[in-house]
């Protein structure tokens, strides 16, 4: 018997459709810290996290948008490199 994982740190990127990218933007916002352009993560309940797939699947054209979300444990169990721009505040930038 598999023990179940409770996630509770994602990240999430997309490639949406321009008519409907903007209601995919603030889905995203609602849940997790904007980090770049089309990037966003942090902390997240499982039961978060079922809500949030659940609005993005009714939201999206699923033969042409493009959503990963990358489940984490918690945020110390992946290491992060970033190169150029990386000081700069991510919520600073307006899409």
């Amino acid at each position: 018997m598999s023990k179940d994982i409770n996630y509770n740190y994602a990240i999430v990127f997309y490639d949406i459709g321009e008519e409907r990218v903007h209601k995919i933007f603030k889905i995203c916002k609602k849940y997790f810290k904007h980090h770049q352009k089309s990037v966003f993560r942090g902390h997240i309940t499982p039961a978060n996290l079922i809500a949030f797939k659940a609005e993005l699947t009714k939201r999206i054209d699923k033969d042409y948008d493009f959503i990963t979300i990358i489940q984490l444990v918690n945020k110390s169990d992946f290491k992060e490199v970033t190169l150029g721009n990386g000081g700069k505040d991510s919520e600073d930038i307006f899409i």
